[in-house]
């Protein structure tokens, strides 16, 4: 790594495995000291399976035992199956993401449904997590939250974990994040050297304060998180960014075809971010059929949304707001 990328890595790199690690009544504290107010967003397509138990067990923890969550989002992405019910049986508040400045329209995307939180949360510290995640991520909260509680200079924190891979019932202790080290992380090296020192560039969890959020655009699909991650450097400088170490990520994992997909929306979002583009904006692949290889192309130009604070009904709302 470069020096720059060291010396962040050192100083700005906390851990919070547990709930143990982290002094929550401190970060209460802090929360009221600052008068700051906290929304918990989770962006979910199709998630019935794992929603409810993740809502449940962080409405429990941090919104009745200790008041360090003051609302709970989920936003569904047009989901067919129960995601919405399921997730408001939980405790949290649900909005389609389609029902959200519906003035802008809908696109499909997990990018879709994070932009259109600002507009549908009040807090000026916001926390995302993905919907699909398995076992206690409770500790999740706390550990996102401390930078930005902490250190006013901190405007965006990402969270970094070790990724196990399950495939056809064998885990590989570290092997998740396929897309992250096949693509993410040799395009970031190579261009944005100083944020060499990210864990993990493409994780769904962070948080950030919006007053930085709002200020930046978000790509529609699976490059929004690439994309944030190198907007935020440009408007916070590196000084501004932090990781937390929260142990293990466990998710259901997807096959070599959606991994593909993704990689291509991460590299058109990457080159747009540095001044190229994406050859016609489509990803083909291939699939053996048994008498030879069918292709199968996919769009995957980048699709985004313009800086939140742009949008006159969002800062209208705002205004009210204050």
């Amino acid at each position: 790594m470069r020096p720059d990328a060291v010396t962040w890595f050192s100083g700005r790199t906390s851990a919070v495995r547990s709930v143990a690690d982290v002094d929550v009544l401190g970060l209460l504290r802090a929360k009221r000291r600052g008068g700051h107010r906290v929304s918990l967003v989770l962006p979910a397509r199709d998630e019935e399976a794992t929603v409810g138990g993740i809502v449940a067990g962080l409405v429990e923890r941090w919104v009745r035992l200790v008041p360090l969550v003051d609302e709970v989002l989920v936003v569904d992405s047009d989901s067919t199956d129960r995601t919405a019910e399921v997730a408001r049986a939980a405790g949290a508040d649900v909005v389609a993401a389609a029902d959200v400045l519906p003035a802008h329209g809908s696109r499909p995307g997990k990018g879709e449904a994070l932009w259109k939180s600002l507009a549908a949360t009040s807090g000026d510290l916001l926390v995302f997590l993905d919907a699909d995640l398995l076992g206690d991520v409770t500790h999740y909260v706390p550990g996102l939250l401390a930078p930005l509680l902490t250190d006013p200079q901190v405007g965006y924190v990402k969270g970094c974990y070790a990724r196990p891979l399950e495939v056809d019932g064998r885990v590989t202790p570290a092997g998740g994040g396929r897309v992250t080290e096949l693509t993410a992380r040799p395009l970031l090296n190579a261009l944005w050297p100083e944020l060499a020192g990210f864990v993990q560039p493409l994780g769904g969890e962070y948080a950030g304060r919006r007053e930085a959020l709002e200020q930046v655009p978000f790509v529609s699909g699976y490059g929004v998180e690439v994309g944030l991650l190198v907007d935020l450097l440009g408007l916070l400088g590196l000084h501004g960014l932090a990781q937390v170490d929260l142990g293990v990520r466990r998710h259901t994992s997807q096959d070599q075809e959606a991994l593909g997909r993704m990689a291509g929306q991460v590299v058109s979002a990457v080159l747009a971010r540095s001044g190229r583009s994406g050859a016609g904006g489509l990803l083909t692949q291939f699939r053996a059929d048994g008498s030879g290889f069918l292709p199968v192309s996919t769009p995957v130009a980048v699709d985004e949304r313009p800086p939140m604070v742009t949008v006159p009904e969002y800062r209208a709302a705002r205004a009210g707001a204050v």
